[in-house]
């Protein structure tokens, strides 16, 4: 099986290649390290639990809200006991509630020390868990007959993953170029 690894830079396009590879006349399975990388850590995953686990007791706000239909006629979280509570994360937040991204992002971006160690930890918890998840997707794909899998992966280089996909397609574009993209996709940028 062919392992083609789809990388480039942000907004250069590389939602627009895989989508030409995913249709005919190719056809190619796509794996998708982003999408991937939020299904590890998704409520009640090993990712999702040891991220709580780590920086919910320093990050308050690490988690999303309890959304309003899920709670009861007071307003609490249906079927939590407010005098049972105790600090830290509760089992409820190790399975439930989502991980709230912009603040994860604000605790672990930036070239302090403490943000820096910070994001080693965290990339220490995500990345293994997306390198086993795309080893998952390429045996089912394998399995399935595929002659050939594009691995979506922005971080090709920096993750290290570059030594499994004999053959790299780089999307580029022009700086105007990728703000243009930039600031369509992200307007408050």
């Amino acid at each position: 099986m062919l392992l083609l690894a789809l990388t480039g830079s942000l907004s250069t396009g590389k939602s627009t290649v895989s989508n030409l590879l995913s249709r005919p006349p190719y056809c190619l399975p796509v794996i998708d390290a982003d999408v991937l990388a939020r299904a590890v850590v998704e409520p009640g995953t090993p990712g999702y639990k040891k991220i709580v686990n780590h920086f919910a007791s320093t990050t308050p706000d690490l988690l999303l809200p309890t959304p309003v239909n899920e709670r009861d006629e007071n307003g609490s979280k249906a079927g939590h006991d407010k005098l049972s509570h105790k600090p830290g994360p509760s089992s409820e937040d190790r399975t439930g509630r989502p991980l709230n991204r912009a603040a994860l992002g604000r605790r672990v971006f930036g070239s302090t020390p403490s943000r820096q160690r910070d994001r080693k930890i965290l990339n220490s918890i995500v990345h293994p868990a997306v390198r086993w998840a795309m080893a998952r997707s390429v045996i089912y794909y394998y399995i399935r007959g595929h002659w050939a899998v594009v691995l979506d992966i922005p971080l090709l280089y920096d993750s290290h993953l570059d030594i499994f996909a004999p053959v790299v397609l780089m999307v580029a574009a022009s700086p105007e170029v990728q703000m243009s993209r930039l600031r369509l996709r992200d307007p408050h940028l």
